[in-house]
């Protein structure tokens, strides 16, 4: 898949996730805001994983959604421990710990994981390759599982 469409992609993704609860009859008879929606910076995320040593070399093979603020939502299968997650590394992907007893075999079979959106209000865009698919589910526990 060309770059340009990968990342056509990724903000499709992201504006669906960021935007999709406006659709339908939300526009139609809009609710009241709550008071405390405005108090909450916009935490609406895109991650991405495939095969490959690179995001320009690999085709994701899976992408889900995460928003974190001001709850946990989104298609990613256990949102809210994943933004528990990034709350505790200070939303630094790099900061997220190993899971405890991960034993992984040395096979290289390189995944690479990207994540594209919003964080508290500044934009994300990260990239890392992990050696395999067990390497990438031992870190962070969640974050990088889906």
């Amino acid at each position: 898949m060309p770059n340009t469409a990968r990342w056509a992609a990724t903000l499709t993704l992201a504006a669906t996730a960021v935007c999709g609860p406006l659709g339908g009859s939300a526009l139609a008879t809009p609710a009241p805001a709550p008071a405390l929606a405005s108090l909450y910076a916009p935490s609406a995320l895109v991650l991405t994983t495939g095969h490959g040593q690179s995001a320009d070399t690999a085709t994701p093979e899976r992408a889900v959604t995460l928003n974190c603020a001001p709850t946990a939502s989104g298609t990613h299968p256990a949102a809210v421990q994943a933004c528990a997650e990034l709350r505790g590394a200070g939303g630094d992907f790099d900061a997220l710990s190993v899971r405890d007893g991960a034993l992984c075999t040395k096979q290289f079979d390189p995944v690479v994981v990207t994540v594209a959106g919003v964080w508290q209000g500044k934009r994300v865009a990260y990239e890392r390759t992990f050696a395999n698919e067990c390497v990438k589910n031992s870190y962070g526990t969640t974050v990088f599982t889906f």
